[in-house]
């Protein structure tokens, strides 16, 4: 099987019920940032050298990409009766992982600003590009119809990004790394 299709030459794409998209429409940005959100999750993997860690990040991975599928597949498709949807499961489950990191981790007492080690770096990264991803799919469902509230899939990128910054902290600890505290200016 070839990885070339050349239906995309002229500037268009199909979203998975065949329904055929320019490549710059909202819904395209929409998941193809949720795309580069869990790229940059693969990135965070290759160094972490914590098997729970990588383990959660892996899991983060097959959820992004169903994340993807689902909005790849319009609301009103008949895909859509087919095709998982991202749901309170998945939510449930973000909230589970910061609960228990959390409470691994020392109360905060100043803005964190992004950085110490390498995996909490990568991680502060992907934590701002699934805000981006939340803040078009927040445009995407003013456009398009999401079917009736709640919208689970936002819900989820919400979750995800205080999961992140949770991650980024908890990569910190486990890598002896201090979090970078924000200091105001003239305020020591």
């Amino acid at each position: 099987m070839k990885i070339y299709t050349k239906f995309g030459d002229g500037g268009e794409t199909m979203l998975f019920d065949g329904t055929r998209v320019a490549k710059d429409h909202l819904r395209i940005d929409t998941y193809g940032t949720v795309d580069e959100l869990n790229s940059l999750l693969g990135l965070a993997v290759v160094d972490c050298r914590h098997e729970k860690l990588r383990g959660i990040l892996g899991a983060l991975q097959d959820e992004l990409f169903d994340l993807g599928a689902d909005l790849a597949t319009p609301v009103d498709s008949e895909l859509t009766k087919r095709s998982g949807r991202v749901g309170e499961k998945h939510i449930a489950f973000l909230e589970q992982v910061i609960d228990e990191v959390t409470a691994e981790l020392p109360a905060l007492k100043r803005f964190i600003l992004p950085g110490g080690g390498v995996t909490a770096a990568r991680l502060h990264v992907a934590r701002t590009v699934c805000r981006r991803a939340e803040r078009l799919l927040v445009e995407l469902m003013r456009q398009e119809d999401f079917g009736e509230p709640p919208h689970q899939p936002l819900i989820y990128l919400n979750r995800l990004s205080d999961l992140l910054f949770t991650l980024a902290r908890w990569a910190n600890k486990l890598d002896g790394v201090v979090d970078v505290e924000w200091r105001q200016q003239g305020v020591r």
